[in-house]
């Protein structure tokens, strides 16, 4: 049903599954039959566990009996026994401007002292991550002629199955082009590696690897900072959230709020120049 009705991803699917299972096992292989009495057993075993993650658990398994109930395999829905933790979204690491900077200087630095082939693909991908705020699977997994150097845009199939329009910017189409000269004419990838494409793992490595060259602390920076650091400098530089939420494909707009912790200064300098109380103080004065 998660994969055929809901569109889910393989990853969603992975981690429903191993949250099925995990329950399970802590219910005794009872978990289909389970009462809510037992259910409330399972809030007091994930008590050292984040809220984030017993927030997660209990989705997974609230969306099993729900499927249960509607399948006609079980008359009740015991799921309202299942804990639910206060939601608490974390701020997201942020990279600055100088830090972008900093590692497109090491690339270019890399390509000056022979890395062309290396160079120029980690060009490609750090321009996609921070240009367009790609996720790590949307990106690695791209088909080799998924950016054409004459549209500025690619329609992408992310989470869900939802499709939205990516733009491309100048610097990353010119990028791409560079590297894609040299992956081999049979390849399906734009970023192949062996018989498939280049995994999550690896692009996780390789951004590592060039921030420590860089001079940024490795622990700052992943995929997913590229992807945040795109939203956020997009929002300090003027977006509003609703132009945000579609480029970064999120299905509900809270998740892009997240982004709001950012530019307070700016909020707050924008009530302090716009609002018109603040035009009646001047003209009384």
């Amino acid at each position: 049903m998660m994969a055929a009705e809901a569109g889910a991803a393989r990853n969603t699917l992975l981690a429903y599954e191993r949250d099925l299972r995990g329950a399970s096992e802590l219910l005794e292989g009872r978990l289909a039959s389970a009462s809510a009495e037992r259910l409330k057993s399972l809030g007091e075993a994930w008590l050292p566990l984040k809220r984030g993650t017993v927030a997660r658990k209990a989705a997974a398994l609230r969306r099993f009996y729900a499927f249960l109930a509607d399948e006609g395999l079980r008359a009740d829905d015991p799921s309202a026994a299942l804990p639910r933790p206060a939601s608490e979204r974390p701020i997201p690491k942020v990279l600055d401007h100088a830090s972008v900077d900093a590692l497109f200087r090491e690339i270019d630095r890399r390509k000056g002292s022979g890395q062309d082939g290396p160079a120029l693909r980690l060009a490609a991908l750090i321009e996609l991550l921070y240009g367009s705020g790609l996720r790590a699977t949307e990106l690695v997994s791209l088909p080799r002629n998924a950016v054409s150097p004459d549209k500025p845009f690619l329609i992408l199939r992310g989470k869900g199955g939802r499709e939205r329009l990516v733009p491309i910017s100048d610097r990353a189409r010119a990028a791409v082009a560079e590297w894609v000269a040299l992956v081999p004419r049979e390849s399906p990838w734009l970023f192949p590696s062996g018989k498939k494409h280049l995994s999550r793992v690896r692009l996780y490595q390789l951004l590592k690897a060039l921030a420590a060259d860089a001079g940024i602390p490795p622990d700052r920076i992943s995929p997913h900072v590229l992807r945040h650091a795109f939203a956020t400098h997009l929002l300090e530089g003027g977006a509003d959230l609703r132009a945000l939420q579609m480029l970064l494909g999120h299905a509900d707009i809270a998740t892009t709020q997240i982004y709001t912790h950012v530019d307070s200064r700016r909020l707050v300098e924008l009530v302090n120049s716009r609002h018109p109380l603040v035009d009646d103080r001047r003209k009384a004065t």
